[in-house]
């Protein structure tokens, strides 16, 4: 795996050994991206949460393109562990959690999160709930493809099918 675009791009990145996480594959973070800066313009200064976060990718990949700081949760150690190296790695400005993500307490408003949960754990929306999402923040969901995502709080603003994942683009009202 590697960074997309910014100022690591090319960088390679680890993602934790085993089955417990499912990384974004790179062709649908680009696709994500692209959706995120066509809305966003630019991800200079943004406050960014990476949720379910596996390797880090999305967070870190928002960190590459300018984003001020990211808080990484994830509960799973060797998950952890890969954050922590790839946060080390590339001098990237972030928090990490290891905490299960549907009760997070991150500190601080943000403008950008990138949530990840299993597939069909139905997780989205509790760890929705409790982000410190600033109003007109976007959320970024990745479930399987015929997963719904009901989020009070949220107007959904874009979903893109890409292979066996969903992305669904939330506005915080």
């Amino acid at each position: 795996m590697r960074i997309i675009s910014g100022r690591w791009r090319g960088r390679p990145i680890v993602a934790p050994a085993g089955q417990a996480t499912r990384p974004t594959s790179d062709r649908t973070r680009e696709a994500l991206f692209s959706m995120l800066a066509s809305r966003l313009g630019s991800f200079e200064g943004l406050r960014v949460a990476d949720l379910f976060a596996g390797s880090g990718a999305l967070g870190l990949e928002a960190l590459s393109r300018g984003a001020a700081h990211c808080t990484f949760v994830e509960k799973e150690r060797a998950a952890v562990e890969a954050i922590r190296r790839n946060v080390a790695a590339l001098g990237a400005e972030a928090d990490i959690l290891a905490t299960p993500a549907e009760h997070a307490r991150i500190a601080g408003e943000l403008h950008l999160a990138f949530l990840d949960p299993p597939y069909r754990s139905g997780l989205a929306p509790a760890a929705l709930a409790r982000l410190p999402l600033a109003p007109g923040g976007l959320a970024s969901v990745e479930t399987a493809r015929d997963e719904t995502i009901g989020a009070e709080g949220f107007e959904e603003e874009a979903t893109r099918i890409h292979g066996k994942a969903k992305i669904t683009l939330l506005r915080k009202l």
